[in-house]
């Protein structure tokens, strides 16, 4: 059953008043979306309603509904929400928004508050990551439930803005979300028709019922946003459409005006991004009829706010319901607990383990993109919860397995077995989508695409790493390798670039072990996100004594024993992928010369830079003089201490490979006249 009118307005205005107090507190933030959107949040979160299931004691819990603000410049929203509905989030928390250590910041961030599912900001990421959230509760529930037993069972909720559908990646994401007919996704569009630049009519005139309609979505409205009660039946329509056996998410357009109840900013973009100044706010409270002081929130607002009673009930009744299932299904249950809770299979690490030897005796020549797939038949087939995809590169990438048949829905929405998604030229969308996958839990995420096109990703990539979330980009034709498609296709920075992230592991593997150990590492790293960079070309497999310290970044790959050389190192070859096997051929080259070096392969230099002083010490003697060897720009090896490298500093030309790799001097001739000119010699 609905609220009551003065129960409604009462709660919509605590809302106005915590959003506009914390925003003039801190002197900064965006006090009108979270004004003008107050009663839309009462229609979803009202503990009344019961259209929102979740428990404030236990963010956690994994039946819970999710709920992604994805204009999350509306933050002191959520943050209302969290703090009345009875989350651990006090008032003194709320008083230092956007303060350094507060639960508060400028922008939600899961993991830094209670009850914030994902971190918003970078508008049209959320919506993304719900999408991606809601095809996880989707093939979740296929894969577990039972007759009888609904143990995956909820819903996504998305509060979204213009910003937001401005970006193009909400358009690569909602499409997918037709597709995919994810019917229990439900996003609410407030549309307030106002943005940083003001009314948005002169720039942003898409129609959007007909856009969603378009991309197989239901489409409610447009409607008064700022009438709880005609939100909260639209919303039951929603949840009424939204059931196992129809194939439609839905969109909600709500109306509103920004910065509702301000007397002077209220529909203006002043109301935007800035706060509403003190007189302002005395206005208000006057318009409001609310004569509380700041931050004083009255007892019937909290009594109405209140989720936990409701919540804990919810959550009892979902136990109860798993503990039956458990029952009766107890290796299910185990395995759909170990999924949620993102640990790895027991025999992961003998799978590893075995997949590393088996990869050393056989010693293939193989481009590294096809030594990942190798890898990926040992690790899907071990590993359920690995979902895969590509960015209609599919063939290119070799991210599908024996293991991994291509997902697809039947017209009831249902989906096959599959565990490979084709998500289309869509390369930000899939990375966004990944991290919500990730986020939701119950699968561990890859996808791949060109190197080249790792730009598109970029931002998505940042947020994985930004969030800790254990996502895996496999990003293929690594470099100049690839050939003929030319510098538009030929990575040259991109390999540099992404080792700037910090928290993202990147790797660039020179032959079979190093890729299983690379993807060893990835799947086993549950707090980083990683990008493997692969090549197109083959790669030898390359001799090497033991495998026991690749998967600390670097490794001594080769002595000057190894060459025919009794004498101690005279300089320090480095190098990754493709051009390890340069190395090599340089340093047998230099032995004949009477030059003594030292080869390492470094496939991940974000690794190799978090291991022991020690350890690096004894890998990169300080002493000995160090060359870089790398197929892209040189400015990241300085910092190793090289006296020079080998690299590109410019964009690649159209030819074949060979004949690139020579016109660009990366060649084991060039690498031993660099090595001789550093040692005079």
């Amino acid at each position: 059953m609905a609220t009551t009118a003065p129960d409604t307005s009462l709660m919509a205005n605590a809302i106005r008043a915590l959003a506009m107090d914390a925003v003039q507190q801190a002197n900064s933030g965006h006090p009108g979306a979270p004004m003008g959107m107050a009663e839309m949040a009462v229609a979803l979160w009202g503990p009344a309603a019961g259209r929102l299931k979740h428990n404030p004691a236990d963010p956690h819990w994994v039946d819970r509904d999710r709920f992604v603000l994805s204009n999350g410049h509306a933050s002191m929203l959520l943050y209302a929400l969290l703090h009345l509905s009875g989350y651990a989030l006090p008032l003194a928390e709320l008083r230092r928004f956007r303060q350094l250590g507060s639960r508060t910041p400028g922008h939600p961030e899961v993991d830094a508050t209670p009850g914030v599912e994902t971190t918003t900001g970078p508008l049209g990421q959320g919506l993304a990551n719900a999408v991606g959230m809601a095809l996880s509760e989707k093939l979740l529930a296929a894969e577990f439930n039972r007759p009888g037993h609904s143990v995956v069972d909820h819903r996504t909720w998305v509060f979204m803005g213009d910003g937001c559908l401005m970006e193009g990646i909400s358009h690569e994401a909602c499409a997918l979300a037709g597709a995919w007919k994810l019917g229990k996704l439900v996003a609410l569009y407030d549309d307030n028709g106002i943005s940083i630049d003001g009314a948005v009519k002169p720039w942003y005139v898409d129609d959007v019922a007909q856009r969603f309609a378009g991309y197989g979505w239901n489409v409610v409205g447009p409607l008064d946003g700022q009438d709880a009660a005609a939100v909260g039946a639209a919303l039951d329509r929603a949840r009424t459409s939204t059931s196992a056996s129809t194939t439609r998410p839905t969109i909600v357009i709500c109306k509103t005006t920004i910065g509702q109840g301000s007397p002077q900013r209220a529909g203006t973009a002043k109301a935007h991004g800035e706060p509403l100044g003190e007189e302002e706010i005395k206005l208000t409270r006057a318009a409001l009829g609310w004569p509380h002081a700041p931050f004083v929130i009255p007892d019937a607002a909290y009594a109405a706010w209140d989720a936990r009673a409701t919540g804990l009930a919810a959550q009892g009744r979902w136990a109860k319901a798993f503990s039956a299932y458990e029952a009766e299904y107890p290796e299910l249950a185990a395995e759909f607990l170990r999924r949620m809770n993102g640990e790895l299979p027991s025999g992961f690490v003998q799978t590893a383990v075995d997949a590393a030897i088996a990869a050393h005796a056989k010693a293939e020549t193989v481009a590294s993109r096809k030594a990942s797939q190798l890898a990926l038949e040992v690790f899907t087939r071990a590993m359920p919860e690995l979902l895969g995809g590509s960015a209609d590169l599919t063939g290119s990438n070799l991210t599908n397995t024996a293991s991994t048949p291509a997902l697809r829905f039947d017209d009831a929405g249902q989906p096959n077995a599959g565990r490979h998604v084709n998500y289309g030229v869509r390369e930000f969308g899939m990375a966004a989508i990944m991290n919500g996958v990730a986020l939701h839990g119950g699968f561990v995420p890859y996808g791949g695409t060109f190197l080249t096109f790792s730009d598109y990703s970029r931002n998505a990539l940042r947020m994985a790493a930004l969030m800790k979330r254990r996502v895996i980009h496999v990003f293929t034709h690594d470099s100049i390798g690839l050939g003929e498609d030319g510098p538009t296709h030929q990575s040259v920075e991109h390999a540099a670039s992404l080792r700037l992230i910090p928290h993202l592991d990147v790797w660039r593997p020179a032959d079979t072990a190093e890729t299983v150990v690379a993807w060893t590492m990835a799947l086993g790293n549950v707090t980083r996100p990683t990008a493997l960079l692969l090549s197109r070309q083959n790669l030898p497999y390359l001799p090497k004594a033991r495998l026991d310290d690749i998967g600390k970044g670097a490794y001594i790959l080769a002595e000057p024993s190894e060459v025919g050389l009794t004498r101690a190192a005279q300089a320090v070859i480095i190098a990754s992928g493709s051009e390890v096997q340069l190395a090599l051929h340089a340093q047998a080259e230099l032995a004949r010369l009477k030059i003594a070096v030292r080869v390492v392969s470094m496939p991940s230099t974000t690794t190799f830079d978090r291991q022991a002083v020690k350890y690096k010490a004894a890998v990169l003697p300080p002493k000995l003089p160090r060359v870089a060897v790398e197929a892209g720009v040189t400015d990241g090896w300085w910092k190793y201490g090289c006296a020079a490298v080998v690299g590109i500093d410019t964009y690649g030309e159209s030819a074949p490979a060979p004949a690139l790799f020579k016109h660009f001097h990366l060649t084991a001739s060039n690498v031993v006249d660099v090595v001789r000119q550093v040692l005079g010699r």
